[in-house]
């Protein structure tokens, strides 16, 4: 027991917060650049920012599709899972694995696996919250 725990590797937490952080900031970072980049073509910033947070998902299933979000997920760790880039990966991964199975059973059954109570719970919590402010906007 003793030599199998001094010959363990050991983590490098310090290492994978910096690269979560970079990672991350670097995604947000395009995503600003984005946004500011759609907002000088005219738009307002509230359109701008929707249309840079569509353009990060398409961007991250792009990337997952060719495998390469794999890889800055491998370099970045957490860093790539939080942004839209990382929700977008995670619809996408599943759909590929399982697109083999057919498109109902396969790609269409399996690409909310892991997104799917991220929708539900989000869009409930939002329902709640939205029923809430109603009664208590309401009776003011």
């Amino acid at each position: 027991q003793q030599f199998a725990s001094r010959r363990r590797p050991r983590p490098r937490y310090l290492r994978n917060v910096v690269l979560a952080f970079l990672v991350g900031g670097l995604i947000a970072l395009l995503g600003q650049i984005l946004a500011t980049w759609f907002a000088s073509r005219g738009l307002p910033m509230d359109q701008a920012s929707g249309r840079a947070a569509v353009t990060l998902a398409f961007l991250g299933a792009l990337l997952t599709g060719l495998g390469v979000y794999d890889e800055i997920a491998r370099y970045g760790g957490a860093g790539s899972a939080i942004p839209i880039t990382g929700f977008a990966n995670s619809i996408t991964a599943p759909a590929m694995e399982f697109a083999r199975e057919g498109y109902v059973f396969g790609l269409a059954a399996r690409m909310f696996q892991v997104a799917g109570p991220v929708i539900v719970y989000g869009m409930a919590s939002a329902v709640a919250v939205g029923l809430i402010r109603h009664f208590v906007l309401r009776g003011w």
